[in-house]
């Protein structure tokens, strides 16, 4: 079966009737095509239609180009059976996994279909031998984590596999999304994950905006990056100060740790929230920053970055230091891409991919990022890349703050348009963040599909720690520092 391709715009809405829809075999073959010739799988998911039919959907990226292509498959009445599209292409591996676990379908031909976020009927994978033994993690863990289970199968004190059961919050997010009002929904998109504010509630902001033909205000849409990249700061350094205490250098853990409250405060001083909670809805934001708040965030990010030169410099001068990081939890290039890595975990690869500059979004449309890169794919690329892209966010900043336009703040969305699907991708601090809406007939949503990056990521960790020592998973698991919340949905 031949199809015209229909591509589409981030941020954009179109007919759900546009979207070509194939059989199953031939929906299976056009993405092996498509990632075969460049293309990347940024989403696959199920929905149900309302002519009672489940509809599988696809969308490729093609990441040098800028291009996103959407297609779908019918599947007839009664048909539980899907050939499964891991055993070649690897990174569809936890869509098919999500996709047999919400709709039941059985997908043929899998290696390992374990629940996603349910835990009925599952068993862990186990290696008997009287030379090897169990370590188990969590799911309850000290302090403030959130609930994961981590089981260990070693050889001594060399970890042979590491598998990672999540899903233990079941807090039913993309269900309620669609059986809620638009204004408590915006509320559940800054709660997806608690350190991602920004992202998420960015990223349902574009959906809404999209699905009702709103033209966001220019000095929103500046606000809400100024806004985006502070939270990538936050975190960013937050990370490095984890990755300091995770190998003992106390004092430069105390020092990030320091900033990163400083660049929490700036947030709290433009909209109330050091996690940026109430700033952005859908037509626009909030706050914004008036001419003395401009003056006010100029000096601090001045002297913050001063101050994260000079610490930076020292942690990745310190010869201790780069012995723990250098060459612990390494991931290949083309392991990366088999896997279809997003974010710092990708760019650690030497995989050029970011939203903010392949499928560009409001005001970064305009307003240029470098991307950055580091090739050695450990856990010392792993913090440069997290040093390299909070110096490009703190120049960024400094340029915005001259360059915010006036204007209005927030414009109020119109109806949503009936049968119509829209996708929304932001790169958030921990990479590509992808929700995608479907409405029906009423114009009420009845399919909203969230994809953290921590998606895409969690089985890098796993591969990241084979081979390697037991008391090297905490600086892993740092270096990567995933969300849980996210990934339970």
């Amino acid at each position: 079966m031949s199809f015209e391709k229909f591509y589409v715009h981030n941020g954009q809405s179109w007919p759900l009737e546009q979207v070509p829809v194939m059989d199953e075999a031939s929906f299976r073959r056009e993405i092996l095509k498509s990632c075969e010739t460049g293309g990347r799988l940024v989403n696959l998911f199920g929905y149900h239609a309302q002519d009672k039919n489940l509809y599988l959907c696809a969308v490729i990226g093609m990441d040098q180009e800028g291009k996103l292509s959407v297609f779908a498959a019918r599947m007839p009445g009664g048909q539980v059976h899907f050939e499964s599209l891991t055993p070649v292409l690897p990174q569809a591996h936890l869509f098919e996994r999500e996709i047999a676990e919400q709709f039941g379908i059985i997908i043929q031909g899998h290696p390992w279909l374990k629940p996603v976020r349910s835990h009925q009927d599952y068993s862990f994978y186990e290696i008997r031998s009287e030379e090897t033994h169990e370590v188990a993690v969590g799911p309850v863990h000290a302090g403030i984590i959130e609930p994961g289970h981590f089981r260990f199968q070693c050889h001594g004190e060399e970890i042979l596999n590491l598998e990672i059961q999540l899903g233990w919050q079941h807090r039913g997010v993309e269900k309620m999304m669609a059986e809620i009002s638009l204004e408590r929904a915006m509320l559940v998109a800054e709660s997806i994950a608690g350190d991602t504010v920004i992202g998420h509630g960015t990223a349902f902001c574009n959906i809404i905006e999209a699905l009702s033909d709103t033209e966001v205000p220019l000095q929103a849409e500046m606000i809400r990056i100024i806004a985006l990249e502070l939270e990538r700061l936050a975190n960013h350094v937050g990370d490095m100060g984890a990755l300091s205490t995770d190998i003992g250098f106390l004092p430069v853990s105390a020092y990030f740790g320091r900033l990163r409250g400083e660049f929490l405060n700036l947030s709290m001083e433009l909209c109330g929230s050091r996690f940026g909670r109430s700033l952005c809805r859908p037509g626009g934001v909030l706050f914004s920053l008036g001419p003395e708040m401009i003056e006010d965030f100029r000096r601090r990010l001045l002297k913050a970055q001063k101050d994260f030169m000079e610490i930076a410099e020292l942690f990745f001068s310190t010869s201790s230091v780069l012995s723990r990081l250098e060459s612990t939890g390494r991931i290949s290039r083309q392991t990366a891409e088999e896997l279809g890595l997003v974010g710092p975990a990708a760019r650690s690869c030497d995989l050029e991919r970011d939203v903010r500059t392949d499928y560009a979004f409001g005001m970064f449309r305009f307003q240029h990022i470098p991307v950055s890169t580091v090739v050695s794919g450990d856990v010392y690329a792993r913090a440069l890349i997290r040093r390299l892209e909070a110096q490009r966010s703190i120049e960024f900043l400094l340029e915005a703050l001259d360059q915010i336009p006036s204007g209005e703040l927030l414009k109020k969305p119109s109806a949503l348009k009936p049968s119509h699907m829209a996708l929304s991708l932001v790169e958030g601090w921990r990479g590509e963040i992808a929700h995608v809406a479907i409405t029906d007939a009423q114009s009420r949503l009845m399919r909203y599909k969230v994809k953290d990056p921590s998606f895409n990521n969690w089985i890098a960790l796993s591969l990241a720690v084979r081979g390697a020592q037991i008391s090297d998973f905490p600086l892993c698991n740092k270096s990567f520092n995933l969300s849980y919340a996210g990934h339970d949905l």
